[in-house]
């Protein structure tokens, strides 16, 4: 991948690009490597032709990512475990679209590109249907119907109760405490009785294939966690928001950098979501170090 700083795109243009390409594929790697091919494009196009150069930039961008999707997802028909996004670590909470949670981007992940393209681009970026259409190259009215039945399911994703930063990040603590110290007890009183835990590994590294469904599998699965950890400690490096949820990062045996969200609901931790895969995890070691 070609650096960052070799294309001088405005920072916020690029920040909004990147946004819109991550959220389309769920890497940020991937985002990158887009809004840098979108920009080299945009070199060699004939400037006489393009009005809105950011706009140009917006379909490119879009259409590169539609492109892309076609083979990520053959690619996820054969991924080992649960499909997680690449997690987006923000300890100050500052990203703009705290609406697209990792639960949101999950839910993403299970509709049409088209489907998702519509949504994003209307629904969170504020573009009209008709600027969609001209982008992805469907008609206004058939853009509506996509985005209405993305939003359909994206609501059944979104969380029903939002915990504040403060409070997240309070059970985020409390959760690392208890289920690295094995105190069952505790860890119980903050699960919900219906939670489910997920590990992305990859295939990559140690991972559970299935999530852990019910209070008792996932009580049972941290109770074997905690006994690894007392011989094994995790590397507390650091809390903070990942993909809109309070979670933290860790360094755990074999030196395996790894983050953990939690969704909050209700006062108790509904899912419990796990990246180790360390292909996911290259752009958080710069941050997660300091």
């Amino acid at each position: 991948m070609t650096e960052t700083h070799a294309y001088p795109v405005p920072s916020d243009l690029r920040r909004r690009l990147i946004q819109i390409a991550y959220r389309m594929l769920g890497s940020v790697a991937d985002a990158e490597d887009v809004v840098q091919d979108a920009w080299l494009r945009w070199l060699a196009a004939d400037r006489e032709m393009v009005r809105e150069p950011a706009a140009f930039l917006r379909t490119i961008v879009t259409r590169l990512c539609l492109n892309e999707l076609k083979s990520a997802r053959r690619q996820r028909e054969t991924y080992i475990g649960p499909w997680l996004p690449e997690p987006i670590f923000d300890p100050d909470v500052q990203d703009a679209i705290e609406d697209i949670t990792l639960p949101v981007m999950i839910a993403l992940e299970r509709l049409s590109p088209l489907e998702r393209a519509a949504f994003l681009l209307h629904d969170v970026f504020g573009m009209s249907f008709d600027e969609v259409s001209d982008v992805i190259g469907r008609k206004a009215a058939t853009c509506r119907k996509l985005a209405s039945r993305a939003r359909a399911h994206i609501q059944e994703a979104r969380p029903r109760y939002t915990a504040t930063r403060e409070h997240g990040l309070k059970l985020a603590t409390a959760f690392f405490t208890a289920s690295r110290s094995g105190e069952i007890c505790v860890l119980r009183a903050l699960l919900a009785e219906d939670i489910v835990a997920y590990a992305d590994g990859g295939g990559k590294v140690p991972a559970s294939i299935a999530p852990a469904v019910g209070i008792d599998d996932v009580v049972k699965l941290f109770g074997a966690l905690a006994r690894y950890f007392a011989r094994s400690p995790s590397r507390l490096l650091r809390y903070g928001m990942i993909d809109g949820l309070p979670g933290f990062i860790t360094i755990e045996a074999g030196n395996i950098l790894q983050t953990t969200a939690l969704q909050i609901g209700k006062e108790k931790i509904v899912a419990i979501y796990v990246t180790r895969n360390p292909q996911k995890l290259k752009h958080l070691s710069e941050v997660s170090l300091h």
